[in-house]
């Protein structure tokens, strides 16, 4: 077997089970879970009218490269979302439909790191912390070494890249990074990815920007940048060294379409496309006419945040008095903290009001001893709203009693 197998950590969710396994809860209560990030919102009919429609394609073989027509709805979809000038994301060249941002993750992970000479340290990939757990299990398949970069309130909940030493950035060879990030909501400034890709010619690393919850935020007239605009604003056409991860998910509420798309430096996406058709990760013709269906409508996402914005408004007027929260800058998450330690906040919890969210120190790992999420939990506002307002009074009612 492959010995880096035995270097991956349990999954959070393995976790809370073992956490909760012997914890009875309240009888008279009905389960409630913040605990998984699976959006519970309507999926859009016309996609599933789509997939319907096209079954007669389960009869093709589909190509790793995917539909022309996918992706040009991608790249057309970047260009409105991100201001990308007609031209320069060349469906062709600069964009790969991906079975998922998980999946995608991964398999570019695989394919970008460089294994070291016999003797010599292992590469380093950067991530930030606490993080989605792909990033970490990707980097040790590769035979790489994962890097954390803390995410503290006292940064915006964003990595503190100019603390970053100049030797860490040379044995770097990927970066990823997420915006809005997971669990934390915090979107990074345009000026700051900027940065980072002037950092990445200087030092000669990749930057991958896991960008799935883009679509989740709160002002209408001011949607956040991404990697993408960062190199439109750098100028940057052949978008060298960077490249994005998009899905269908949370966007649209498709999680169990699987489908994504990465999208950017043409030559990283070649010798991808190659390790793809290898892979076999090729997506269904069927699933890719009902995603080109949903790149091309952008009114059922409007509708989808307008309803994610109605619950973080209630959820907070009724938490906001009694817990340390705040609205984040984007995704369907809230990052709590909690008056006592955040295993135990969550046992009790579970225990009395029947309510599962997740404990931060279980998305984050310490570093010198310290564990940026310890203290705090992630809540995952995806059920519908009252189901989120009876959860909301359920913790506060369990906060006014301890």
């Amino acid at each position: 077997m492959n010995p880096e197998l035995a270097l991956l950590q349990p999954y959070p969710f393995e976790k809370l089970r073992a956490l909760l396994a012997d914890v009875q809860p309240a009888a008279d209560k009905t389960p409630i879970a913040l605990s998984i990030g699976e959006p519970k919102h309507r999926s859009p009919a016309f996609v599933a009218e789509t997939l319907a429609a096209n079954l007669d394609q389960l009869a093709v073989y589909p190509s790793t490269l995917g539909l022309p027509a996918l992706r040009e709805a991608i790249s057309g979809w970047c260009a409105r979302r991100f201001g990308v000038p007609d031209g320069w994301l060349d469906p062709a060249h600069h964009v790969l439909p991906v079975n998922g941002t998980r999946e995608a993750l991964f398999a570019f992970t695989q394919a970008v790191v460089q294994r070291p000479d016999a003797g010599a340290q292992p590469p380093l990939v950067v991530s930030p912390n606490p993080f989605y757990q792909i990033y970490e299990g990707a980097t040790l398949l590769a035979g790489a070494q994962p890097h954390y970069l803390a995410c503290l309130e006292e940064h915006g909940f964003n990595p503190d890249f100019d603390a970053v030493p100049a030797a860490v950035w040379q044995r770097c060879q990927l970066l990823f990074l997420c915006s809005p990030g997971n669990p934390t909501g915090a979107l990074i400034p345009l000026h700051t990815l900027q940065k980072l890709i002037r950092l990445a010619d200087q030092y000669d690393f990749v930057i991958a920007a896991d960008e799935c919850y883009s679509e989740l935020y709160f002002d209408e007239q001011q949607p956040p940048a991404g990697l993408l605009s960062a190199c439109v604003a750098l100028g940057r056409s052949d978008f060298k060294r960077c490249v994005v991860f998009h899905s269908l998910s949370k966007r649209s509420n498709l999680p169990g379409l699987r489908s994504g798309f990465v999208a950017g430096d043409a030559a990283i996406l070649k010798p991808f496309l190659l390790y793809r058709t290898y892979h076999g990760c090729a997506m269904p013709v069927q699933t890719q006419l009902a995603s080109l269906a949903a790149w091309n409508d952008e009114e059922h996402v409007r509708n989808n945040r307008a309803l994610y914005r109605e619950k973080f408004a209630a959820v907070l007027a009724i938490l906001a008095p009694v817990l340390q929260v705040q609205r984040p800058d984007g995704g369907f998450y809230l990052w709590a903290k909690t008056p006592l330690d955040d295993a135990e906040f969550t046992r009790q919890l579970f225990a009395r009001e029947h309510v599962t969210v997740v404990p931060g120190s279980y998305l984050s790992r310490a570093v010198d001893g310290v564990n940026p999420g310890a203290g705090r939990v992630r809540l995952a506002l995806v059920a519908p709203l009252a189901e989120c307002v009876e959860a909301a009074t359920r913790i506060r009612h369990f906060i006014q009693g301890l």
